[in-house]
């Protein structure tokens, strides 16, 4: 297995070395063309790689399908005595219904992306290389979690109701609760930044260090610089190392990943314990994220009932981390496909629900205006 995880991980920094270095190497502002084409392009990999899914786990490519999996059905025993708990047909299953879950939950992320880039006033043209990076980290953050979720698991199998219910109550959460306006600047991490680290009131380029009296320290980015000096610039001694707003907006990308991957992590889990499965299904719905954003950012308001969907997947994948037991008895072999045809039926209420009230508050105005012209 240890080879199967290294050729994986490969295949990623080989991806991703791509991405910045060959293909946005020059920092630019990403087009909505641009983006969903790039989106595209990682959902089709990302689905693209079930084939290889289906399979590995078949043949049981270097034991590939032969790892415990408390969620499979009966596990199979074939004639040589080994123990199959996932064929090529039920990891196909539940690799393609942990990316849907994991990309789907990825999308609350847009949300606050999108608040911190304001927040920070990060010029579009940076904003690929502050995702980049966070996503970078947030691959290593998840793989860590992801490592210390399986292990819980196998020692601990009582943690999955406990995971379960930690799911139902986010859910409700989500449902019930109104978002409370926050304030980056406040952030404990922002803050413990700032005291370790001078930082710049001016963007230098797309660096996130620069030394006080580099060339780099005193590149005009954003409209005005070049007429209004940076004074923390001016004031470090020269040499001195200095933190760019860019830098703190990483940080809170990283952390606020962190903050999800605390959801998502345990919502993978309500699917498979297979870990090769959860890590290869939360990379592929990471990867995508980048170009999502940038997709997606100027219209993810208009869709104002996919966090509600997105509330009720969370408690679906809950209640069958709880009854995962009963599902299996009740619903047989395919309960797990029948998990997927769920949460797609939700994430499509959501957003078909969206479009219609969209559409409702446009013919409502387009209706009301010649009224209030004739009435003028």
């Amino acid at each position: 297995m240890f080879w199967m995880y290294a050729g994986f991980v490969a295949l990623v920094l080989l991806l991703l070395t791509l991405d910045l270095g060959v293909f946005h190497r020059k920092a630019h502002v990403i087009s909505i063309k641009e983006a969903l084409g790039w989106s595209a392009f990682w959902i089709a990999l990302g689905l693209a790689f079930s084939v290889f899914i289906y399979f590995g786990y078949e043949n049981h490519w270097l034991g590939l399908g032969l790892t415990w999996d408390m969620m499979s059905h009966v596990p199979q025993a074939p004639e040589d005595g080994v123990t199959v708990y996932n064929d090529g047909y039920s990891a196909t299953v539940k690799y393609i219904t942990g990316y849907l879950v994991e990309k789907s939950l990825a999308v609350d992320n847009i949300f606050v992306i999108a608040m911190l880039f304001t927040y920070f006033g990060v010029p579009a043209m940076y904003q690929h290389r502050v995702l980049f990076w966070g996503i970078v980290g947030a691959l290593l953050m998840r793989g860590a979690m992801i490592a210390i979720g399986v292990q819980l698991i196998y020692r601990f199998a009582w943690i999955i109701y406990v995971f379960g219910a930690f799911l139902i109550i986010t859910g409700a959460r989500m449902l019930f609760s109104k978002p409370a306006a926050a304030d980056p600047g406040h952030n404990v991490v922002v803050r413990a930044t700032r005291r370790l680290l001078p930082v710049t009131q001016h963007f230098h380029g797309q660096h996130f260090f620069v030394r006080a009296g580099s060339a780099a320290g005193r590149e005009p980015v954003q409209p005005g610089s070049a007429v209004e000096p940076d004074s923390v610039v001016e004031a470090a001694r020269p040499g001195a190392l200095l933190a760019t707003p860019l830098l703190l907006t990483l940080i809170m990308v990283e952390f606020t990943d962190l903050i999800f991957a605390v959801d998502s992590i345990p919502a993978i889990f309500a699917i498979t314990a297979d870990p090769f499965l959860v890590f290869t299904s939360n990379v592929f719905a990471i990867l995508g994220l980048r170009s999502l954003y940038f997709a997606l950012a100027g219209i993810i308001d208009r869709f104002e009932y996919l966090k509600v969907a997105l509330a009720v997947v969370l408690v679906i994948v809950g209640v069958k981390m709880l009854a995962h037991t009963w599902l299996k008895d009740l619903l047989g072999r395919h309960f797990n496909l029948y998990l997927l045809a769920v949460v797609l039926a939700v994430l499509l209420a959501g957003v078909v629900a969206s479009l219609i009230k969209k559409s409702g508050r446009n013919r409502s105005k387009a209706t009301a205006e010649p009224s209030g012209n004739a009435g003028g």
